[in-house]
């Protein structure tokens, strides 16, 4: 999951993952893995909404910043993001239905977009 020392910035990604977590967790999904890290890209959740596996990218920004936590998600990460969920549905005997979310942290308002990402993109 997260290595024992941590830096000030992956502290601060840390909490906001935790965030992130306990966010989804009170709207009724439930934690499968944190930090699925591969060669080919990071998950930073992975979750379970009833029978569907949803992946999930957590994003934060600063209350003010010129870029929304969600439009900083680029081309090159929503790559990333889709061969790591690649890499991981390998690991399951069977194709679940799935999907890939967005929980975008803007200052302390929490934004969670459901299927933000498409399997196409």
């Amino acid at each position: 999951m997260w290595p024992t020392r941590l830096s000030h910035k992956q502290e601060q990604g840390r909490q906001w993952e935790e965030a992130a977590l306990a966010y989804l967790q009170e709207h009724g999904l439930r934690l499968v893995e944190a930090n699925f890290i591969c060669k080919l890209g990071e998950i930073d959740l992975v979750m379970r909404d009833g029978a569907t596996l949803v992946f999930v990218e957590v994003r934060q920004r600063a209350a003010g910043s010129q870029v929304s936590a969600a439009a900083s998600i680029g081309p090159a990460k929503i790559r990333r993001i889709l061969r790591a969920a690649q890499v991981y549905l390998q690991r399951c005997a069977r194709m679940p239905p799935c999907r890939i979310d967005v929980v975008a942290i803007d200052g302390a308002r929490i934004e969670w977009l459901k299927g933000a990402i498409e399997a196409g993109a």
